[in-house]
Order: C-alpha cells, then sequence, then structure tokens
C-alpha cells in the first residue's frame, strides 16, 4: 500500500470516473486503475463497484476511503512542515474558488505565477463556499478564495481585495435610463440572479431586500453569470456582476453597467487556510501575486461601500 494508491482511490471518489481521475492526478487511465487494482488485491476487497456509472464506492470503501483521507492528510502535514522550514515555493498546492471569482481573477495572476514559480505545482477547482469550507476541512485542498461571511470563525483568513457589486442592465429594460441603481428600483421581474448557494447571490438578495428572488430559476435553472450577461446583452432583463468582471468588458458592454446609489454594496474577497496552516511563506507570495494585479484602488474598502 503506497500513499499514491491513496491518492488514486480518492480522485476516483471525488470524479466518480476513472478518466477524470487520472486526468486529475496527471496519469493515464490504464496507470490509475492498475494500481487501484493492485491495491484491491491487496486487501482483498473491492473498493469500487464498477458496474455502476457513475463510479460508485462500495460500503467497505467508503470506510477505506475515509481512513485514506486522513492517513494522506497527516502524511501531506509532514510535508509541508519541511517545505516551510525550508521556505520552499515548490511542491504541489490545490485551490478552491467560486466560480464568481475564478474567470476574471484567475487570468490576471495565475499565468505569470506560473511563469515565475515554475517548481510550484497549483491545480485550481471551482467550487462554491461550502464545498470549500468542507473540502478544507477534510484536507482535500490546501486554501480557497472566498468572499468573506459570517460562520468562517474556525477558518484563518486573509484579506485580498474588496469588490463592488454592479447592475448590468439592458438597453430595453425600464432601469436603462438612471445613473445608479437604487435597491427600491429592483424588482423580480426579469431578473437573472444565480442559484441559491451561490455567495454572490444571496448576499445582493439580502442587501436589496429581494423577498421572493425567483424569476431567474423559473427562466432558466442553473444559469451562468456570463450567460445571464448574455441575456442582458441581447436586451432581456438586469443581473449582477463583480467589479473584476467591468475589466474585462468592451466599451458598448461597458455602456450597460450601473453603480449602486450609496452606499455600495461590496464583498471582501479572502484566502481561507485551516488553522494548521503552515505554508505561510507560499500563501504570502501568493497573496503579493494576486494584490499585484489587481487595480490598486481595490486593495482598501472606501468610506462609499459598505461590507454585506
Amino acid at each position: 500500500m503506497t500513499l499514491q494508491q491513496l491518492e488514486y482511490i480518492l480522485a476516483v471518489n471525488r470524479f466518480r470516473h476513472f478518466a477524470k481521475a487520472a486526468e486529475y492526478c496527471r496519469v493515464t487511465q490504464p496507470t490509475l486503475s492498475a494500481m487501484i487494482q493492485k491495491l484491491e488485491e491487496e486487501l482483498d476487497t473491492k473498493i469500487f463497484d464498477r458496474s455502476q456509472q457513475p463510479v460508485c464506492p462500495t460500503p467497505i470503501g467508503i470506510r477505506i476511503i475515509e481512513q485514506a483521507q486522513n492517513v494522506l492528510v497527516q502524511a501531506n502535514r509532514i510535508k509541508n512542515i519541511i517545505e516551510e522550514e525550508k521556505h520552499s515555493l515548490t511542491g504541489s498546492f490545490t485551490l478552491g474558488i467560486l466560480p464568481t471569482i475564478a474567470p476574471y481573477l484567475l487570468p490576471r495572476f495565475f499565468p505569470q505565477l506560473m511563469k515565475k514559480y515554475p517548481q510550484l505545482d497549483i491545480r485550481v477547482i471551482e467550487m462554491k463556499t461550502n464545498d470549500i469550507k468542507k473540502s478544507l476541512q477534510d484536507g482535500e485542498i490546501d486554501a480557497g478564495i472566498v468572499a468573506s461571511l459570517a460562520g468562517m470563525e474556525e477558518f484563518l483568513q486573509t484579506s485580498l481585495f474588496y469588490e463592488q457589486f454592479f447592475a448590468y442592465v439592458s438597453r430595453e429594460d425600464a432601469l436603462s435610463g438612471n445613473t445608479v441603481i437604487r435597491t427600491s428600483d429592483l424588482t423580480n421581474e426579469q431578473l437573472w440572479l444565480l442559484d441559491e448557494g451561490h455567495c454572490f447571490r444571496d448576499q445582493l438578495v439580502r442587501f436589496c431586500q429581494l423577498k421572493t428572488a425567483r424569476a431567474s430559476q423559473l427562466a432558466y435553472h442553473l444559469g451562468s453569470m456570463e450567460t445571464f450577461m448574455r441575456m442582458v446583452e441581447s436586451g432581456k432583463g438586469v443581473t449582477f456582476i463583480p467589479e473584476l468582471a467591468i475589466l474585462q468588458l468592451n466599451e458598448t458592454q461597458k455602456e450597460l453597467v450601473r453603480p449602486f446609489a450609496i452606499p455600495c454594496p461590496t464583498r471582501q474577497i479572502v484566502m481561507l487556510t485551516n488553522r494548521n496552516f503552515v505554508r505561510f511563506t507560499l500563501l504570502q507570495a501568493l497573496t503579493q501575486e494576486i494584490q499585484a494585479a489587481i487595480p490598486r484602488e481595490m486593495l482598501a474598502v472606501k468610506p462609499t461601500q459598505v461590507l454585506v
């Protein structure tokens, strides 16, 4: 039994698919399958039921996977202690990030980070806030980039930047003539919102006091922010976007952006880590790279903004 075999069974359990697990582990599928089969032969038991799609762990496999998780957390902790003692910027690091942050933040710093630290293997997974918290607790990821919320006291939070919310308004909408958007202006009619569970949506629903924010779910279930932006551009309704998204818009698209009236709703973006996290040299380097890629005015909260 090897740590590598344990990593492979955790990957298959996460993706419930041998090919996707192999791609994540950066090995061929035959290699991953052979290593897991060898482990099953050594243990004289089946860890996965391959007759089901997606692949599922057997009842005893669930217990083996839970123990494998514990073993790998402890083994990685030993490696991390050594890497931090060397002030190392090498090795592997798994980062969870919100889908409402990833497309706008990652292109600003990630390519430069990989070029600057070629020995650092960072793997990025888009996840919702609750999934990031659980993955941190289970040791499946090393850190998460999220919007700071109540209920995160068990984690260490490193502030990255402050991001204002904006309305994105179609030219045909009644709000198109407004220079600013007040919460009292908003109704549920043609209001495109992400599904419940996205903190981006939940923060805005609370701030705008939207009692029955269901319009987008009735019309377009499981939509993405980018999808809703295309809906607005085609002349349908209103959606909300984060500040970094504006930097990727062309001049025509920017004409659809409307700020909120003061105080403007704003979210604090933080890096979450467990309290037993030890790789602070790497965390500091990552934080510096992110903040260097962010407009300077977003590094501190403004008097005109209110955190939501």
